[in-house]
């Protein structure tokens, strides 16, 4: 379910994307609680001060809430539409730059996730 990678950033901003992709997808719902922080680290691998500061941006971004005593929860009104469009324009922003970086156009990049969708 957490899909942690040394070599695409910060391991506590890979936290907080993974639990944006599971609120876009559906896999988590506004209202469900997160694994405490000793068990996600657990789960993990890492330091629990790391998950700490992955639910800390989640807190800050408006995206959770803590509940003293209870742990840590999505929030209700989470916008998930709002969350998917983003998450859709950064890796659209990403693809983009990779393809201009090496030398191809739109019209170049149109085509293969034409193919690429059509399963060719």
């Amino acid at each position: 379910m957490w899909d942690i990678d040394a070599e695409a950033g910060p391991i506590y901003a890979q936290i907080v994307r993974g639990v944006e992709r599971m609120l876009a997808s559906g896999k988590m719902k506004p209202g469900d609680k997160l694994p405490s922080a000793r068990e996600l680290a657990a789960e993990l691998k890492v330091n629990p001060n790391t998950v700490i500061h992955a639910f800390s941006q989640l807190e800050i971004a408006g995206v959770t809430e803590t509940r003293r005593g209870l742990g840590t929860f999505i929030r209700e009104d989470v916008k998930v539409e709002g969350m998917r469009l983003r998450l859709l324009r950064e890796a659209a922003e990403r693809f983009l730059h990779e393809v201009r970086a090496i030398g191809l156009s739109v019209e170049d990049a149109k085509k293969a996730i034409s193919e690429v969708g059509d399963g060719k």
